[in-house]
């Protein structure tokens, strides 16, 4: 019996990833590339702090900028500096070690600035809840615009945060003088 399981799982491919709607996402990038120059009237730069992650968000984070999502071509990127950032998208349990390093990012940009809160544990705590290390979610640092929920969500899901997002923000912006 063990061994004929054995066998079945040795020689049986493993399952991959789940195959993309390739229209939905070309759909929901074209809307979000539309989205994002109404909102202001160039592409969109991402700054990205983990806040006590275990990596499981930046690794669907980074699927979004592969070759079937590729958020590039639509107009939206990751930047390594906040100054010229337009979202901060925070991942992690908020623990309170990183406090500091997030208001310092979000002080750091210029206005206006969305906020994200990506995966379970950027929303409430996740599986951390409660526990003495952790401020509880991001929106106990920063007040927070948007809630990706998912452990980890996926990068579909991410850019229907994202577009979700914009088109509730439609308004164009303006960056003080």
């Amino acid at each position: 019996m063990v061994w004929s399981t054995l066998a079945r799982h040795l020689l049986r491919r493993p399952p991959g990833p789940p195959e993309p709607d390739a229209a939905m996402a070309s759909a929901l990038a074209l809307r979000l590339k539309d989205a994002g120059q109404r909102r202001l009237g160039r592409s969109l730069a991402i700054r990205h702090v983990a806040a006590g992650s275990c990596n499981g968000c930046e690794l669907e984070l980074r699927a979004t900028q592969n070759m079937i999502y590729d958020l590039t071509q639509y107009g939206l990127s990751f930047t390594p500096s906040p100054r010229h950032a337009d979202i901060l998208l925070i991942t992690g349990v908020a623990a309170r070690n990183m406090r500091d390093a997030v208001l310092e990012t979000r002080e750091a940009m210029p206005e206006p600035v969305l906020v994200i809160a990506v995966g379970d544990c950027a929303v409430d705590g996740g599986v951390f809840k409660g526990s003495p290390a952790i401020t509880g979610g991001a929106e106990s640092i920063l007040p927070i615009d948007l809630f990706i929920s998912g452990c980890p969500p996926t990068p579909l899901q991410i850019i229907e945060g994202l577009l979700a997002l914009l088109e509730a923000n439609d308004a164009p912006l303006q960056r003080p003088a």
